[in-house]
């Protein structure tokens, strides 16, 4: 590896912390960047396997903003993260640190910022979770995905982008998603209900209630994640625990969403105009998909219910107020990575 065009990658503990880098990997390698992660989870170590770059783990530790015994042990866990972090960097000295949040990045960006490399790191949600907000004080440049997100960063210093996609979700065949799921071209239209990449037990449960309504108005595609699940057989009804190659597919032939509010869902979705019934996460997160949520509902894309309120008169409502997308190849648009390649590129 050349160390002079080597750019360091950052971030973990979710998938919404990685997908994004996933969908930028095709654009570093066009600019024969040399590329490394720095992780600490396996999620992230596998993500990287999977994709060829080389992956280094670290300790981290989660950072609270509440009173906790495990902080102690956390912040120790934190400080030799920064320790292996600047012993990395400081043999492999990259040109710049691309960092996507979670706890794992800022032992990262801070022990990059010591050695005068240049920091840069994009916030998904609307509101900054802490590492980010940490990062931001050391970053050359904070990339946002909403527009709305402006306030919370220093001027000059922010910079909104959009949510990087990967382009594949936008290669989806209409015929290969129809075959995979049993339906035919014709027929009543189709929603896509997922809970995002750990599956959400609230949407499977109103599904699994729910389905033989559902099915007076619609197909539907049921994503429902790792979770013990109800084996459903239905004429009109295709279930997967998990999937990979075939999201494009079934986003090619979905005409309404049923899903959580994470943001690399919705900006999938969004690239591809399909119209979104949101149902956010609430409890045991900082509210971030409640935000993302009204935002999106703000801007005309979806209609937000609140996880008590999720019943099928509500869902019906909610359809009521959103135009089915037409079953047709989809038009996609993602103009972040154009703006983010352009920013990390005066570092080569």
């Amino acid at each position: 590896m050349k160390p002079h065009n080597l750019l360091v990658l950052t971030g973990g503990g979710t998938a919404g912390h990685v997908m994004p880098h996933v969908a930028l990997l095709p654009y570093f390698r066009e600019k024969g960047w040399d590329l490394l992660y720095i992780g600490s989870h396996a999620m992230e170590r596998d993500l990287m396997a999977t994709h060829e770059v080389e992956f280094v783990s670290i300790s981290s530790g989660k950072l609270r903003r509440y009173f906790s015994w495990q902080n102690m042990r956390d912040v120790f866990r934190v400080f030799v993260g920064f320790l292996q972090a600047l012993w990395i960097l400081l043999r492999r000295r990259p040109r710049a640190i691309f960092s996507k949040g979670g706890y794992v990045s800022v032992p990262v960006c801070f022990a990059g910022w010591l050695l005068r490399i240049p920091v840069v790191t994009h916030e998904s949600d609307f509101s900054p979770g802490l590492a980010t907000q940490l990062i931001a004080r050391v970053a050359h440049r904070v990339f946002y995905s909403f527009p709305e997100s402006k306030r919370f960063f220093a001027a000059g210093k922010g910079l909104y982008t959009g949510n990087p996609v990967r382009k594949e979700i936008g290669e989806g065949n209409l015929e290969r998603g129809l075959q995979v799921c049993g339906f035919s071209q014709t027929g009543l239209p189709i929603l896509l209900v997922m809970g995002g990449s750990l599956g959400a037990l609230a949407l499977n449960h109103f599904v699994y209630h729910n389905l033989d309504v559902l099915l007076q108005r619609f197909r539907v595609i049921h994503i429902t994640g790792q979770q013990k699940n109800r084996t459903l057989m239905r004429d009109g009804y295709c279930a997967f625990s998990y999937v990979h190659q075939e999201l494009p597919d079934l986003y090619a032939i979905t005409q309404l969403a049923l899903s959580r509010a994470g943001a690399n869902s919705l900006f999938e979705l969004e690239a591809l105009g399909i119209p979104m019934i949101l149902v956010p996460l609430e409890s045991g997160s900082r509210g971030d998909q409640v935000e993302n949520a009204k935002l999106m509902m703000q801007a005309g894309k979806a209609q937000m219910i609140r996880q008590a309120a999720l019943t099928y008169p509500s869902f019906e409502k909610a359809v009521t107020g959103l135009p089915l997308r037409e079953l047709h190849k989809p038009v996609f648009v993602d103009k972040a990575q154009q703006i983010i390649l352009k920013e990390i590129a005066v570092f080569f």
